[in-house]
């Protein structure tokens, strides 16, 4: 018996080494990283996490790009704008694919926007940002239900008189309406028991996957399925999600309303429309998932973004007074805020850049991966290769930000006080995988902040001393829960 599990180690032992040997020759491929082991790679050395912080540490030993290794999968990382600007704009194209890593793969499969690459990829989104233009213009456009949502907000706030509350849920209701407007065709009420599970659901699933347990499903999926944790949660979320916009979808075929009145809508017109089309990818699973994306991904990062921004204003008293003072100057008190304002209001376009910058809510941005070789600061990198854009090493470069660690409206204005962009602005990244909704993020930020600013006085609880400034770790990164007082102005 000692001989078969002394025979047995010495497998393992051996096995171990050859696993070494293979990633040694590997490493020589690739940009330098930190030595990897065999099964985790360097994924002991981020404590199973990709932190921002960590990322730039490694910048200091293996330079703006290097290597790491999430279990036995190579990622090359991209650090400081120079770099993030050469693989995501200079090589868009030849950077566009999406890994579709092991969690998202049993999740959600190779359907809709974000997870797709190539023809599917192509289609989906050219397909996408074609409705929201569309849902854009018209009556009963997105605008004007950004402003619906934002009176909404703005009345509930009002019915606290003052009062400390949480601000999390009215906010999140409030944005999550405005995307299920776009691809239902209609709001919840706030009360409404699939709503609420929809919103825990969305936030779950963003959650889980930048916490170790995601990172555990992607070094070791065939463990995983079978164990119990978070990630079969997040699993149970994912198909409630997909049986909720089955169900829309559903009543929306039953409906069949002549006009096209939200994405749904367009959507199977679309798969009517290219049904004898051999090269067309438009049918329900992608309808499904596409909707699933655009809820993913129009709730949780601007709700997060407009709850920092609060937050840095109950800081920065004094940067809330000469936004209000803004305000005040140009706008009449029963003017209706549109997206347009924000040309009359350089500070207060300032403010919202700058909290979309500090608070850089996508963390180190999301991985892509190369869809044919290609050369980045001069590192060959094959096709296939996985890559990830550090966002936050690009907003926080301190050789383009004046004071990167600091909450500085200055950042986005001259010396005359004009708005000025910034091509180091790069929190909903760029080239061809930029944010599908940038546009409607922008007009949301703004139209609530602005709404916000000019009905209230944003205060701590009387006795409260601060606010814990760190962040919940997350694929999408939360202030930790806080009250303030909305005092009526």
């Amino acid at each position: 018996m000692l001989g078969i599990a002394e025979g047995f180690i010495a497998l393992v032992v051996v096995l171990l080494i050859l696993q070494f040997l293979k990633l040694q020759r590997m490493r020589t491929r690739l940009p330098p990283g930190p030595v990897p082991l065999p099964i985790i790679g360097n994924l002991w050395l981020l404590d199973f996490k990709l932190r921002r912080e960590t990322l730039a540490k490694f910048t200091t030993t293996y330079g703006s790009v290097y290597t790491l290794w999430m279990g036995q999968t190579p990622l090359v990382v991209l650090n400081g704008y120079k770099a993030v600007k050469d693989g995501i704009v200079t090589h868009s194209v030849e950077v566009s694919g999406r890994p579709l890593t092991p969690f998202y793969r049993d999740m959600m499969g190779e359907k809709g926007i974000f997870l797709t690459s190539g023809h599917t990829w192509k289609q989906q989104r050219r397909f996408g940002m074609t409705i929201l233009r569309s849902l854009a213009l018209g009556k009963n456009n997105l605008e004007h239900q950004i402003q619906t949502e934002a009176r909404h907000l703005v009345d509930i706030f009002a019915n606290t008189k003052g009062a400390p509350f949480d601000p999390h849920t009215s906010i999140v209701q409030a944005i999550a309406n405005i995307i299920c407007a776009v691809v239902f065709g209609h709001r919840f009420a706030s009360q409404d028991e699939s709503f609420r599970r929809l919103i825990k659901a969305v936030n779950f699933v963003i959650y889980i996957q930048a916490t170790v347990w995601g990172r555990m499903y992607d070094a070791f999926p065939w463990l995983m399925q079978h164990l119990p944790g978070p990630h079969q949660k997040a699993f149970a979320y994912n198909d409630f999600m997909h049986a909720l916009v089955r169900k829309e979808v559903q009543t929306h075929e039953r409906q069949n309303a002549g006009d096209p009145q939200d994405l749904i809508d367009f959507y199977r017109a679309q798969i009517a429309k290219t049904k004898d089309d051999p090269t067309s990818t438009f049918n329900n699973d992608n309808m499904v998932q596409t909707v699933v994306d655009l809820l993913l991904g129009g709730t949780e990062t601007t709700s997060t973004t407009l709850l920092w921004a609060l937050l840095y204003m109950v800081q920065h008293p004094e940067i809330q007074e000469k936004v209000q003072r803004e305000i005040e100057a140009v706008l009449e008190p029963s003017h209706l805020i549109s997206y347009e304002d924000r040309k009359k209001l350089p500070y207060t376009n300032a403010v919202i850049h700058e909290a979309l910058r500090y608070s850089n809510v996508t963390a180190v941005g999301v991985p892509r991966q190369c869809v044919r070789n290609t050369t980045v600061l001069g590192f060959h990198l094959q096709k296939g290769t996985l890559v990830l854009p550090n966002l936050h090493s690009v907003v926080y470069d301190s050789e383009h930000w004046a004071t990167p660690w600091k909450f500085n409206p200055n950042h986005f204005l001259d010396a005359d006080g004009n708005f000025v962009n910034k091509e180091t602005f790069l929190p909903f990244s760029a080239g061809h995988r930029v944010c599908l909704g940038e546009q409607m993020a922008r007009a949301e930020l703004f139209i609530f902040f602005t709404n916000l600013l000019r009905a209230f006085t944003f205060r701590l609880p009387e006795g409260t001393k601060g606010i814990n400034a760190g962040y919940t770790l997350g694929a999408i990164l939360q202030p930790h829960p806080y009250q303030l007082r909305a005092v009526p102005r």
